[in-house]
């Protein structure tokens, strides 16, 4: 019987509920590690991850057998009750709907985990709505405002 191999990247980011800054320091790296722990179960893997007070990027390796929206549905869920469980935030937390995912090749993934590991550095000069609306048009992808993230 033939084998299956593959190599599938993709660069996802979501965001708070009302994008709210929610994420503190303090619970910043918490957070990341149950984040990694659900991609784990899912049997994918985190190459580098970055949640920012109000947005999150993680990049990801994926096996073919599951969809990115089957992914994301399952961090942005678990990850939700872990936060309320454990009373992270001082009200109850959600992550806003949808989510972008960009997919990137192996000689790329360098260059996507350094952008995810420089962050806070990064939005020193773009905010998040700057950020994802330079990603959707270097991507090239055509989008209506009304359907994008609720931006403050």
């Amino acid at each position: 019987m033939a084998n299956t191999y593959s190599q599938c990247y993709v660069h996802i980011v979501f965001a708070v509920k009302h994008r709210d800054c929610l994420i503190h320091e303090s619970n910043r790296e918490k957070i990341q590690k149950y984040i990694c722990g659900i991609v784990n179960q899912d049997k994918c893997k985190v190459l580098c991850i970055y949640c920012n007070p109000d947005h999150t990027h993680i990049l990801v390796g994926f096996r073919p057998s599951i969809s990115i929206s089957y992914l994301v549905r399952d961090i942005k869920s678990v990850s939700s009750k872990f936060i309320n469980e454990q009373q992270l935030m001082p009200y109850h937390f959600n992550w806003q709907d949808g989510y972008g995912a960009f997919t990137c090749s192996h000689s790329q993934i360098d260059s996507v985990a350094n952008y995810i590991k420089r962050q806070p550095e990064h939005h020193k000069n773009r905010n998040f709505k700057e950020e994802y609306l330079h990603i959707l048009e270097k991507f090239g992808i055509e989008y209506d405002n009304q359907y994008l993230f609720e931006w403050i």
